[in-house]
């Protein structure tokens, strides 16, 4: 098979005895670049080169000016708007969102020679029919709106003025003026001879200059396409050269040249669905390793084309190591860098700073990245996790740059680069920026990381662009103009690949694949909204008006899509279309209409071979976790029992013994972090301490009711004291903070209410607040120290019957206290709270031999309830139970809390996962 170009160069060898005076315009450098490589292999004498330019480069040329690139474009339409007589203007932010669409309206009308103070008066008409009112005088409102409309010829003419001064120009305004310096350019190139290669769609002015040239010089032209195509009246991969062929006076009654029949022979087309994006891009990592195995040098003369351009980096890392040789024509987006996320994040810092400073996510968020990482490390000291604790055991929900000072006194320099106290303005931003990437420079040069110094190097231009930009214009020296700027230049810049452009496994976009040819194509994201790119109409110009000025819509893009698409098949032999198979509004629809009409054609259909392919998911059967007590693990048990087992722990491991292993033997305890709303840990240790504090100075007296009005009277404070130790910095002043602050104070008044009730009909001495009880255990078959400890909340005598009080903040009810088999007790966790109040009533038997005792819950949840007394009943349902907790009681509670702890200490029962 011959591709299009070697067909051309036959062409050009075997026709122009000298090639210096050809000049060859292509639709695209790429295929400019393959062009001169083709003539230069196969040419067999030595000769000059032809001039070879892309469309774009050519009609530059005939204009005499150059392009402006996309950010002085956006400075010089915004500095035109600002001399229009409008009342009201939009700041540079504001305008960056309305400006880039009118820049690409300019853009076509140019473009497409529209008379542009016609389209513009009947836009304008156009908004003020759909603006009418029935009242006499129009608002303020549709009086601005109007007048903008009637201000675009204004603006696209003092646009345009400002750039042709500069001899620059946007694409449109080239077109436009090579146009009419076209009569010019043909007069002095006379002896010239022009060759058109491979275009399909062309704009008015391309048009006019093609066929200005062909009919006035010595020209002519290649289409890249095939009858296959051009002879069906409605297959759009032949739309556009059906209409030159209509339209054109040159083109009547004359063949086609270039056109040949490839696509009628014989081809393997694999048509194959995948799941998500990213499977895609490890599909095709797996058929290239598939097809370099096979044959290697099938690669050398293959493609992957990207459907979707954002799926470059997956697609990079799915490449197999095998495959030695990739060219990359695309350029890696500057936005995926790190370096990218980096000051995007330091611009949204001080976007998003206010009056109390930053907010401590942010924060942390912004320090946990990977760069920070690197120039917060001295001398292995991680200075940006010192912060990070810090601000969390601080508390600090919002952080000032004092505190981060106070923090790590060893790094002030940067903490004032990063964390700048003061206003910054667009210009102090750039120059802070500039340090950050000096200093970058320097850890990089030390530790060879070549890529990151890449990054920063085209990092340091963009800044200092942005630099010369804020110098040139006032307008974009705050923060939110300098974001829209950034972001934009961001969006446009990319790291190029460097590499041999033919040789190996080529990796391109749809538009660099245009007169391209190759034997093998994987043709990536071949949904809708992709391919084609579906009805998008980002423009101010409606549809209605689109048509009457024959200005390209929809249709004619879906017919630019067919034609790339079938283009590339065209030649190919062994072809690979990959679509996502789960529709997403954001990232492509379906399966394209492409692949349905391909589905559907009868002479192709006997050579498609569809499949749809997923990963392998094995999925291994859920094992309950088991872990086998090793010497090491009972040297853990025995630690923990000398320690003392409490009755959290204890309850911890009827619930689940991993939970007991990872929390109490290893203490892996949940992360610390920031409260920035009161934890309910928080909350209960806040609602103990005040109740201590506030019961303390009455121990061994009665209550009375002068006492609990005394005690009514400090709860503000003494809850306030301690919200203030339990909750480090945290605000309690407004939010949810305000309303656990609230709650608190209510518990405890509601509770010293209920209090003040109570001993008015009974008489209850106070005989000890937040007692720590400890009791040695003599468990049976445990050969070492067994401890059992614990904090009793509140020991009373009501009415002179002991009683042991557990304070909960969370909800608790009476059957969760009420007992009928002993076993149940170690066995199942909805009977933690009794298993509780029985390990204190076991403590507090020891240290105060008693013949009996009472011990109850009090749920500051459930406080109506008042105390839910611990008893035992002869079965469920049973109203008859026993609230007194006798030494037999305390027999059979050491038989079942020795057979747990037994359980617990013996080596040969391994701790086993419970689903809980």
């Amino acid at each position: 098979m011959k591709s299009f170009l070697q067909q051309l160069v036959h062409h050009l060898l075997t026709t122009y005895p000298s090639l210096d005076n050809v000049v060859l315009i292509l639709p695209s450098k790429r295929a400019g670049t393959v062009l001169r490589t083709t003539l230069a292999k196969t040419a067999n004498k030595t000769c000059f080169a032809p001039k070879i330019y892309s469309i774009e480069n050519f009609v530059e040329h005939i204009s005499e000016l150059e392009t402006a690139n996309s950010t002085e474009q956006l400075f010089t339409l915004y500095k035109a708007y600002l001399t229009l007589e409008a009342e009201e203007k939009d700041n540079f932010s504001s305008f960056t969102k309305w400006g880039q669409i009118l820049l690409q309206d300019f853009n076509e009308i140019d473009r497409y020679l529209i008379d542009t103070k016609d389209i513009f008066s009947y836009l304008a008409d156009i908004q003020e029919i759909n603006h009418w009112s029935l009242q006499k005088d129009k608002s303020e409102i549709i009086s601005n709106y109007i007048e903008f409309w009637n201000q675009l010829h204004p603006l696209y003419t003092a646009f345009n003025q400002l750039l042709k001064e500069k001899n620059l120009g946007h694409q449109g305004l080239i077109y436009r003026t090579a146009c009419e310096q076209l009569p010019q350019y043909i007069s002095s190139n006379s002896n010239k001879n022009h060759i058109f290669v491979g275009f399909n769609a062309l704009n008015t002015a391309e048009s006019f200059i093609i066929q200005e040239i062909l009919s006035k010089g010595n020209a002519e032209i290649f289409w890249d396409s095939d009858p296959y195509f051009l002879n069906d009246p409605v297959h759009d991969a032949g739309y556009f050269i059906r209409q030159h062929q209509k339209t054109w006076t040159w083109l009547q009654n004359k063949p086609l040249k270039g056109v040949t029949n490839y696509y009628s022979e014989n081809k393997n087309i694999n048509i194959i669905g995948v799941p998500k994006n990213v499977s895609q891009m490890k599909y095709v990592g797996n058929l290239l390793l598939e097809i370099h195995q096979e044959n290697p040098e099938i690669l050398k003369n293959a493609a992957v084309v990207l459907g979707d351009e954002n799926l470059l980096n997956p697609l990079l890392n799915s490449i197999p190591q095998e495959i030695d040789t990739v060219n990359i024509t695309m350029g890696y987006p500057l936005t995926s860098t790190p370096l990218a996320s980096l000051f995007s994040q330091f611009l949204d810092l001080y976007l998003k700073r206010d009056g109390e400073g930053w907010y401590y996510q942010q924060i942390l968020d912004f320090l946990s990245h990977p760069y920070i990482q690197i120039l917060f490390t001295e001398e292995r000291r991680n200075n940006a996790s010192l912060l990070v604790d810090t601000i969390k055991k601080n508390n600090w929900a919002f952080v000032n740059s004092n505190n981060l000072k106070s923090a790590a006194p060893d790094i002030l320099e940067l903490i004032d680069l990063f964390f700048y106290q003061g206003p910054l303005n667009g210009a102090k931003f750039l120059v802070h920026c500039q340090e950050i990437i000096l200093k970058l420079k320097d850890k990089f040069s030390s530790s060879k990381d070549h890529l990151g110094l890449e990054y920063l190097y085209k990092f340091y231009s963009l800044f200092n662009q942005l630099q010369e930009m804020v110098i040139k214009y006032a307008f974009i020296n705050d923060l939110r103009s300098m974001e829209s700027l950034y972001t934009e230049l961001l969006r446009t810049e990319t790291l190029d690949f460097q590499g041999e452009p033919l040789e190996g496994l080529q990796i391109m976009g749809m538009l660099e694949s245009r007169a391209l040819d190759f034997e093998t194509i994987i043709l990536t994201s071949v949904n809708e909204d992709i391919l084609p790119s579906g009805k998008s109409n980002n423009s101010f110009i409606p549809f209605d008006l689109k048509k009457y000025y024959q200005l390209p819509t929809y249709k004619e893009k879906d017919a630019v899509y067919t034609y790339h698409f079938y283009r590339l098949l065209q030649r190919a032999k062994n072809i690979y279309l990959v679509y996502n198979t789960e529709p997403d509004v954001l990232e492509g629809g379906e399966k394209s209409r492409l692949l349905i009409q391909l589905l559907t054609d009868e002479n192709k259909i006997p050579q498609i071979n569809e499949i749809i392919a997923a990963p392998e998911i094995h999925t291994a059967p859920k094992t309950l976790q088991s872990i086998n007590k090793d010497l090491a693990l009972m040297d853990l048990i025995k630690k923990h029992a000398s320690n003392g087992f409490s009755p959290t722990s204890l309850s911890n491991y009827i619930r689940n013994p991993i939970d007991f292993y990872k929390r109490n033997l290893l203490g892996i305890n949940d992360v610390m972090e920031v409260e920035e709303t009161v934890a309910s840990n928080t909350f209960g240790t806040i609602v103990h301490d005040s109740l201590e504090d506030l019961y303390k100075p009455y121990i061994n007296q009665f209550l009375d009711p002068t006492m609990i009005k005394s005690m009514q009277g400090k709860v503000k404070t003494t809850v306030l004291h301690h919200f203030a130790k339990s909750f480090a910095e945290g605000d309690i002043s407004k939010g949810k903070n305000l309303i656990a602050y609230q709650v608190v104070l209510r518990y405890i008044s509601n509770f010293l209410a209920i209090e003040l009730d109570t001993i008015k009909k009974h008489k209850i001495r106070i005989l000890g607040i937040e007692e720590n009880l400890r009791l040695e255990l003599s468990v049976p078959g445990t050969e070492f120290p067994v401890i059992l400890k614990g904090k009793l909340d509140r020991i009373d005598e009501i009415d002179g019957i002991l009683r042991i009080i557990d304070y909960k903040t969370g909800r608790v009810t009476q059957p969760q206290v009420e007992l009928v088999e002993w076993d149940s007790l170690i066995e199942e966790y909805e009977y933690s709270k009794a298993f509780q109040l029985l390990c204190y009533a076991l403590m507090y038997y020891a240290n105060t031999p008693i013949h009996s005792i009472e011990a109850g819950i009090i749920s500051f949840k459930n406080l109506n309830s008042g105390v839910l007394s611990f008893a035992t009943k002869e079965k469920k349902g049973s109203r008859s139970k026993d609230n007194q907790i006798t030494q037999e009681t305390m027999a059979l509670f050491t038989t079942a809390l020795n057979q747990l702890i037994a359980e617990i200490c013996n080596p040969n029962i391994p701790l086993t996962e419970k689903e809980v």
